[in-house]
């Protein structure tokens, strides 16, 4: 079942999507080579408490850690460890939720470790156009359209490049629960599925290979790798659809919480 949330439980979810936001902020300062992703986990839940929230995943389904730490052909749900040490080059995948008052925030980023100079330019290009291909979802998310026209502008991005486009893990409904309905795939034909309408709030989560899009999941049940080992980008954020267009509750102060009025005015 598809819950919309009132104006007032939106307002409540940009809280937590602001946690969620800073929270990337500081860890963004952190990621560096020498750095444990253990560490990452350590400063994600200080963070999240010192502003009043409960770390969304921590406990979910029995994941032991506050956020998801995949590294390179890891794709999504890794488990942060004092053994997993970043190196330069590596591309980082750092999943992170938080509660505030009873409803979650949900966001996604891919860091270079070392910076985009550490890697090939197909892996800087790979984590670009993930970006990409997540900010075409969250512009799609407007009032009026159809579910599936999130799920065609994100493949659109992907497809002339070749990627992968993982199928298994894909977005969702976001509020009270961490995941609801409805899904939202990373792929798919325009026009289709449910009507976008005002209070849907969506979290819109591409996630795309340098290989095919095969996955297998690890030994510990969670964390999630490409069958082919090729390096992996996800990307992530929570969109409300408003009246006045899709509204970035989880958006950095270096992005914009209106993409559609950023691109009007521009």
């Amino acid at each position: 079942m598809i819950v919309r949330k009132s104006p007032a439980e939106v307002e409540l979810m940009a809280k937590a999507g602001k946690v969620v936001a800073e929270l990337h902020q500081v860890l963004r300062e952190v990621v560096r080579p020498g750095v444990s992703t253990q560490h990452l986990d350590e400063v994600a839940e200080r963070e999240v408490r010192s502003r009043g929230g409960i770390p969304s995943f921590k406990g979910y389904r029995g994941f032991p850690a506050t956020l998801c730490t995949s590294v390179n052909d890891q794709i999504v749900h890794g488990i942060p460890s004092p053994d997993v040490v970043l190196r330069e080059g590596d591309l980082i995948k750092i999943d992170a939720g938080a509660i505030v008052d009873g409803y979650h925030g949900d966001s996604a980023v891919t860091w270079i470790v070392g910076g985009e100079d550490t890697v090939a330019p197909e892996v800087r290009d790979l984590v670009e156009r993930t970006r990409q291909g997540l900010w075409a979802g969250l512009e799609a998310a407007a009032k009026g359209r159809r579910l599936s026209d999130i799920s065609a502008a994100v493949e659109a991005v992907a497809t002339p490049h070749g990627y992968g486009v993982v199928r298994e893990y894909v977005g969702h409904g976001i509020g009270r629960a961490l995941h609801e309905d409805p899904h939202v795939p990373n792929f798919g034909r325009p026009g289709r599925g449910p009507k976008l309408v005002p209070g849907l709030v969506l979290a819109v989560e591409p996630m795309f290979n340098l290989g095919t899009a095969d996955t297998r999941t690890l030994a510990d049940d969670w964390t999630v790798v490409t069958q082919d080992g090729s390096l992996s980008s996800h990307w992530e954020h929570t969109v409300a659809i408003t009246d006045d267009g899709p509204w970035v509750l989880t958006a950095r102060d270096d992005e914009p919480a209106w993409p559609l009025a950023m691109r009007a005015a521009g």
